[in-house]
């Protein structure tokens, strides 16, 4: 991934952080007023619209995706959130520390994070994990977060089969949403993040070795949201939340 991306930057506003970003990264920093007409990149973040966002070639002008910090349609805009749908039915109403071992664009953790559980995520990706990040800081600015002096997520960065084998502290909860290989079509908005993300990231070949290691490191419960088509990852659940299109698998200890 680190030779199919590049840093662009629109003006100097935003020079000095692209610049900071593109030597974590090991990218080239280059300037969107003169981008060469052919580019060997497939990928680009740009801090464009008050946010750090994921570009490809057609979105270099315009546009892109980011961590979006705000509820999803149909979520309550309250804190703490109802603990109310299939996902917070499976993560359990007396849990309180989660670890997602997948964060992706965390829209899921997000979603647990206004529900008032204590969450910790990791990432694999550098990229992915600078647009969370990203996120997690525009979320700390948020009134509702201020207001309630609450933490934001904590964020770490690594392979999560060594990052759970490793923690210091155990969760009541572990959470997993690998990515399996697609067999149906989705939404354009959806294709277009998932398949960014599956081109960064490729299919959860470990996703085995990864189940087995979060049985071991949680203390009450392991979840895994997966596509319905998909077989149990851990073997047949204690329960299972389905919905129209994906189910929580969840195993108990």
């Amino acid at each position: 991934m680190s030779e199919q991306g590049a840093v662009v930057y629109a003006d100097d506003s935003v020079l000095s952080a692209s610049q900071a970003l593109a030597e974590r990264l090991g990218w080239p920093l280059l300037a969107l007023q003169s981008l060469p007409a052919e580019l060997p990149q497939t990928f680009f973040l740009c801090y464009r619209d008050a946010c750090l966002k994921l570009l490809d070639k057609q979105t270099l002008k315009k546009g892109g995706l980011a961590v979006d910090v705000d509820p999803r349609p149909g979520e309550q805009h309250s804190y703490p959130a109802p603990k109310k749908d299939l996902l917070a039915q499976a993560i359990g109403k007396k849990t309180k520390t989660v670890v997602d071992g997948t964060t992706g664009w965390a829209q899921d953790s997000l979603a647990l994070f206004r529900m008032g559980y204590q969450l910790t995520c990791i990432e694999r990706s550098p990229v992915m994990a600078e647009l969370i990040a990203d996120g997690f800081q525009r979320l700390a600015r948020k009134d509702w977060v201020l207001n309630r002096q609450l933490q934001t997520p904590e964020l770490m960065v690594g392979n999560a089969i060594e990052l759970l084998a490793g923690l210091s502290e155990t969760p009541d909860c572990i959470y997993l949403d690998p990515m399996f290989p697609a067999k149906r079509k989705q939404t354009a908005a959806t294709r277009k993040s998932m398949a960014i993300l599956r081109d960064i990231l490729g299919d959860d070949l470990d996703r085995a070795e990864l189940f087995a290691t979060a049985w071991q490191a949680t203390g009450k419960r392991v979840v895994v949201k997966s596509p319905d088509y998909a077989e149990p990852l851990g073997g047949k659940p204690s329960e299972t939340y389905q919905g129209k299109l994906l189910r929580y698998d969840v195993y108990l200890k």
